[in-house]
């Protein structure tokens, strides 16, 4: 007999269906799986036939053949072991074909029957709505987040046993409910605060600039000058994460398996700051079969790169191109996987590589030669990305062991509020910023007036800026003038903007 049923085979982050075709047949026995399947997937034959035996069905005697269409789609992990294992409970007549019509089923099967987890949960449930059908069967550890999708009914189960019986019908369940109001109460609940932060009010600004028009960052300043305290806290200040958001991102972190347990969506931004030993495909994303990397984790957050000239070059590299179009497309020679990547970069150095030239209260110790060797670790195309360049200076004792606390982050977030509010009216569209502007918006809404544009020639030829960093200035002056709720760019928001671009060419200028 002839089973078949409709189960997903996880790509990146995208969940591609797939039909389980199970024939069972006289002869000698014997199992035949076919459909370009990976090593995990072979194996599941020897999982699924003991679990099988040890919940008390009975096994196909005589050849089966199973089909994993389609033939051209490499299938890996273990989420085809349940489908598989109803599949041969059709064909031996232990269920009947028309029980499994309107369901898809996924999940890997221990030996003793019991369901395990499964990557890719929520991208499951919404290849499911895509394609209509209504209901989808999950490890009960993937459920919730599963069942964020509203328009497809799941279910969880804890073994075989139990989804023979919700599809007979023997068992009643109901289907899962995400929490939806749990996780609402939770968005946006964050446990530290710029007022934690005391002095540095210069930097924070440039962080409210930063958060404000969706710009990179870099920080430079000696060891504890608070750069990762400031890092840590710009998530505090971003627009509230929105349900889309959230879903966007818990996709990414579902694909991984990485979502925390009991969490069925991301209640925060996300915040990455991965080590300075991470290879090129842990920061862009890769495999054999493509899965994300750190700057898609990131995603509708921030990506922290602390010690930037610590990185391997290689792994900074690979970041010019997502920084500009704000996703990466990984290419294989059978398939091309694209991962979104739009997030805010803020990245931290020391000034040398003893971390104290400029110090007031220490002596650097490092020649020239090392200074320069150190700082041309960070590539000219890669510094012409990020937007604010922000000198983090020592702060002094009388700062430190004050009673009153520094700018918090509710005001600064109001400050960000405001900004992004004109953005949206501006561009029509609530997710636009000015760091995303085109050439074309970049001449429309950021024209100067015969001073600012003096200003701004002088400021090219004095400090040798290139094409693209002109345009980022412009920018910035555009997101400056909207924290002052100003219609026009004036001559002092270009002046800011050219401040935050000129500490850079100051230390790489005999590069």
């Amino acid at each position: 007999m002839l089973a078949k049923l409709n189960t997903f085979a996880l790509v990146g982050i995208d969940a591609l269906p797939v039909e389980v075709e199970v024939d069972a047949s006289g002869g000698n026995p014997k199992t035949v799986l076919v459909g370009l399947p990976e090593m995990a997937v072979r194996e599941s034959i020897h999982r699924i036939e003991r679990a099988l035996t040890n919940l008390g069905y009975d096994r196909p005697r005589g050849r089966t053949v199973i089909n994993l269409a389609p033939a051209d789609l490499k299938k890996d992990a273990g989420a085809f072991d349940l489908p598989i294992a109803l599949g041969m409970l059709v064909a031996t007549h232990q269920l009947r074909p028309d029980q499994l019509a309107n369901y898809a089923t996924v999940g890997e099967l221990a030996l003793d029957g019991s369901v395990r987890n499964i990557r890719g949960g929520l991208s499951m449930s919404m290849a499911c709505r895509e394609r209509g059908v209504r209901r989808l069967i999950v490890p009960a550890a993937n459920a919730r987040e599963a069942a964020v999708v509203e328009e497809v009914d799941v279910f969880g189960v804890n073994s075989l046993a139990e989804a023979v019986g919700l599809i007979s019908g023997d068992v009643e369940v109901d289907p899962v409910s995400p929490g939806m109001d749990e996780i609402t109460a939770k968005l946006n609940q964050y446990s530290e605060d710029f007022s934690d932060v005391r002095g540095q009010e210069f930097a924070k600004r440039a962080l409210v600039v930063a958060a404000g028009g969706g710009h990179n960052v870099l920080m430079i300043g000696s060891p504890g000058t608070g750069k990762t305290m400031l890092a840590r806290r710009l998530p505090t200040i971003l627009p509230p994460l929105i349900p889309g958001e959230s879903l966007e991102t818990t996709r990414i972190y579902s694909a991984l398996g990485r979502l925390p347990a009991g969490q069925p969506l991301l209640t925060i931004r996300p915040f990455r700051d991965p080590h300075h030993t991470i290879s090129d495909a842990g920061m862009v994303g890769g495999g054999t079969i493509p899965r994300p990397g750190e700057i898609s984790m990131a995603h509708h957050g921030v990506l922290f790169l602390d010690e930037l000239p610590e990185f391997n070059r290689k792994s900074l590299e690979v970041l010019r191109e997502p920084l500009e179009k704000g996703q990466v497309t990984i290419s294989r020679s059978t398939m091309a996987t694209t991962f979104p990547a739009r997030f805010i970069l803020v990245a931290s150095m020391n000034p040398c590589p003893c971390g104290y030239m400029g110090d007031p209260k220490r002596a650097c110790k490092c020649s020239p030669m090392q200074v320069e060797k150190y700082m041309g670790r960070v590539s000219g195309p890669l510094l012409d990305r990020i937007d604010l360049h922000v000198e983090v200076p020592a702060v002094p004792f009388q700062e430190l062991s004050a009673n009153r606390d520094g700018t918090d982050s509710t005001n600064m977030r109001e400050q960000v509020r405001k900004a992004r509010a004109v953005q949206a009216q501006r561009f029509s569209n609530p997710g636009s910023l000015n760091s995303r502007m085109s050439s074309r918006l970049l001449r429309k809404h950021c024209p100067l007036n015969v001073e600012g544009r003096d200003l701004l020639q002088n400021a090219m030829d004095e400090l040798g800026l290139s094409a693209r960093a002109h345009d980022r200035i412009l920018k910035m002056a555009r997101t400056i003038a909207d924290l002052e709720e100003s219609p026009d760019i004036q001559v002092p928001h270009l002046s800011e903007a050219i401040g935050y671009r000129s500490l850079d060419r100051r230390l790489w200028a005999k590069q």
